[in-house]
């Protein structure tokens, strides 16, 4: 069976953009910048997403055009290990995660859509909210969001996913710049503004590592990095595209539309509700709904702003989905309607778990799911590192650019030590605060650094048994 490629590099960024950008940046960003201190929260995120992100990317493309490969199957083609072939294993259960979560958040702003037009959640937002989230009603907007979801990728690369997200993710732009001029404009725009862009030193001190956390599971979020959806997309690109390129340029377009997002948002939850007092999954909906409650024309706004989150729904949903397609196409030579239809059923069950009880969902959105891509992304750094070391930089270097060329062994090592260790140090972190341990950063570093070089040598054991394997691939 033949596999598909990109048309296009436009077609290859704006799907990987759709990726990163989708509820990431337009739902769970202001969720989590609001429980974490605003700036203080937005500072590390960007540092983190530039800083890390882009790295990260670009070790996940690496492995997904060496191998032109889904997660599992590149790792197991390229390292012909157990270990290695287990984190592949591990990105597509990472996909059913967030899938299960996802799908829900999809039908809730599926139906938010398509009830602005007769005001339906105007009256009583919070209530309206908290009668519809979960339940029957819930499971059956999220089955429509996953069947929508599911014609896209059976239509193919080119014909589904490329073609969608040429369209929605212009889309997505231009709505949120208009509704930034807008927002802008309501009465506690510079409150949103000073909350949302005004550092804040005093508390980003005082609650450092809740906030690292947050904020360098909320950058894999939105990256699509760690769950092995990079892997894939990278898998259809031609050798002559630059890497580097098109990982900075995903990066950057990442952050524009996240920080656009917040300008939307913020300003909003100033103006009409009471500031960003929490309220986890539902404050998108219970704040921004009372905006357009109490405003003229909010029915038109409100479907403006909900057409907006949903596009971004459908570009996160389809890189997700497409993962575990991509490995029953490729491993099982399944068509693809065949292998998007049973999955179909299988996230239909999962994601039933999560529309029907808000204690699992709240685990996978709010905990889980930042554990897995911390795993993930650590596992890409050090197998493109110390297990293709020599073929990660042949495969960096095609098509590189001039300025991109001098950092290829900057870029490696950094990926192999650096990055890795400050992973492991956010891991470690959030696993204590789950399970209720008080843990000082001293022992949080010196558990990091261990654990670094257990799987520093762990890769390098690897690494004669599969020089072969490595070579053949790239033939």
């Amino acid at each position: 069976m033949g596999r598909e490629s990109w048309s296009s590099r436009t077609g290859f960024i704006l799907a990987a953009v759709g990726s990163a950008v989708g509820l990431g940046n337009i739902w769970r960003f202001p969720w989590m910048t609001a429980e974490n201190g605003g700036s203080a929260f937005l500072l590390l995120y960007l540092l983190i997403v530039l800083t890390v992100g882009v790295p990260g990317l670009l070790a996940a493309f690496v492995i997904g055009r060496r191998s032109n490969r889904n997660p599992v199957g590149a790792f197991k083609s390229l390292a012909g290990s157990r270990f290695w072939t287990a984190l592949g294993a591990l990105c597509v259960v990472t996909s059913i995660v967030l899938l299960s979560f996802y799908s829900v958040v999809g039908g809730w702003i599926l139906r938010y859509f398509l009830e602005s037009a007769t005001g339906a959640y105007f009256a009583a937002p919070e209530t309206h909210f908290a009668t519809i989230s979960y339940g029957a009603e819930a499971f059956g907007y999220q089955l429509a969001v996953l069947a929508i979801t599911s014609l896209i990728i059976a239509a193919g690369i080119r014909r589904g996913i490329e073609a969608t997200t040429k369209v929605m993710m212009p889309g997505i732009v231009v709505l949120l710049i208009g509704l930034a001029i807008w927002a802008g404009q309501q009465p506690g725009a510079t409150q949103g503004y000073e909350f949302y862009l005004g550092f804040d030193g005093t508390y980003l001190t005082e609650n450092f590592l809740s906030i690292l956390g947050a904020a360098a599971g909320q950058a894999l979020f939105t990256l699509s990095i760690g769950s092995g959806t990079m892997i894939t997309y990278a898998s259809y690109i031609n050798d002559d595209r630059s890497l580097p390129l098109d990982a900075s340029a995903i990066a950057v377009f990442n952050l524009g539309i996240g920080i656009l997002a917040g300008l939307v948002v913020f300003p909003l939850l100033f103006s009409f509700a009471s500031g960003p007092t929490g309220g986890g999954p539902g404050a998108l909906f219970v704040g921004i709904a009372g905006a357009f409650a109490s405003l003229p024309g909010g029915r038109l706004l409100g479907a403006v702003f909900f057409l907006v989150v949903l596009l971004a729904a459908f570009t996160s949903l389809v890189s997700m989905l497409e993962i575990p397609v991509s490995l029953l196409v490729d491993e099982f030579d399944l068509e693809r309607s065949t292998a998007t239809g049973g999955l179909f059923a299988l996230v239909a069950l999962t994601g039933g778990v999560n529309a029907f009880n808000p204690a699992v969902f709240t685990l996978f959105a709010d905990q889980l799911v930042n554990l897995l891509l911390v795993l993930g992304l650590t596992g890409f750094m050090l197998y493109a590192a110390w297990v293709l070391g020599p073929a990660a930089i042949e495969e960096y270097l095609k098509g590189a650019g001039p300025i991109s060329r001098p950092l290829v062994i900057p870029w490696r090592y950094a990926i192999g030590t650096v990055f890795p260790a400050f992973l492991l140090f956010t891991f470690y972190t959030d696993v204590a605060a789950l399970v209720g341990l008080s843990v000082g950063r001293g022992s949080l570093v010196v558990t990091s650094l261990v654990t670094l070089l257990v799987l520093v040598v762990v890769a390098c054991r690897t690494v004669s048994e599969t020089r072969p394997q490595l070579n053949e691939s790239a033939d």
